[in-house]
């Protein structure tokens, strides 16, 4: 029976890696479940609360960088408190309405919105949306990264 658990917790796994790609799976909470799953499973053997805490900090910290990071990169790039907000704005609006395409370019249209309403020049605007774009994808290599960490310390944690 142990070993179906240990298969649920790799097809959690294999499923969270494909999720910090594809952004309508909840890539890092799926890997944590994983973790949770074989925890429970084996009685807590390969590792303890203390791993559980740390890695739940981690995955909520992914949640504010799939939140978070286009804004510090439009702020980055000079963008007004507005551009940020619209950049804020801009990524949860366009997830909502356009999914995976919209998560990409609404924090980079938000951006270029708010800085437009707060007054400023075409290529400022233009500048604070790029570094809207660039802080999305930062926060996707940051994700990627934490995927491919958690699940090299599972497999170490059942090795050690």
């Amino acid at each position: 029976m142990e070993y179906l658990w240990l298969f649920i917790a790799f097809l959690l796994i294999l499923a969270g890696n494909a999720g910090v790609l594809i952004p309508f799976l909840p890539g890092i909470p799926l890997i944590y479940a994983a973790y949770l799953v074989w925890g429970i499973a084996s009685g807590w053997r390969d590792y303890g609360a203390t791993t559980m805490v740390v890695l739940g900090v981690v995955t909520l910290l992914s949640y504010a960088v799939d939140y978070f990071a286009g804004a510090v990169g439009a702020k980055k790039y000079g963008a007004s408190p507005l551009g940020v907000w619209g950049s804020i704005i801009g990524g949860i609006v366009g997830f909502v309405f356009f999914s995976v395409p919209g998560l990409i370019l609404g924090p980079f249209a938000g951006a270029i919105a708010g800085e437009m309403l707060a007054g400023k020049r075409q290529q400022e605007a233009w500048r604070a949306g790029w570094g809207a774009f660039l802080g999305f994808l930062a926060g996707s290599v940051f994700k990627i990264a934490l995927a491919i960490l958690m699940t090299g310390l599972f497999i170490f944690y059942l090795i050690f």
